[in-house]
């Protein structure tokens, strides 16, 4: 019987009822608000219906993205990878450098 209150399904399920039954108790506690005219209008930044005069472009931001990215798996694959394997390594390894230098070559 222990083992089935501690499997992950049922943890989940009773860990979901505590959270909405507390929920429900603090709802209770939180202030009611004033209907208002503006009360559903967009509100950003503490400015109301502001056009957007900048849009944004990411086309300088995707080569830092994607490099840190890059790294980022080529340290966690090779890091991780059992001692007895060096093929999928080396594979990774080789996918990165050739993906780097695509990159650097822009």
């Amino acid at each position: 019987m222990e083992q089935l209150f501690l499997s992950p399904p049922i943890v989940f399920i009773i860990l979901l009822l505590c959270g909405v039954f507390f929920s429900l108790m603090v709802s209770y506690l939180a202030p009611r608000s004033i209907p208002t005219v503006r009360k559903n209008e967009s509100y950003s930044c503490g400015q109301r219906n502001v056009d957007h005069m900048v849009s944004p472009d990411y086309e300088q931001f995707f080569p830092f993205a994607f490099f840190f990215t890059i790294m980022h798996v080529l340290v966690l694959v090779v890091a991780t990878a059992p001692k007895d394997s060096i093929t999928l390594p080396l594979i990774y390894v080789g996918a990165g450098i050739l993906s780097l230098l695509i990159l650097f070559r822009r």
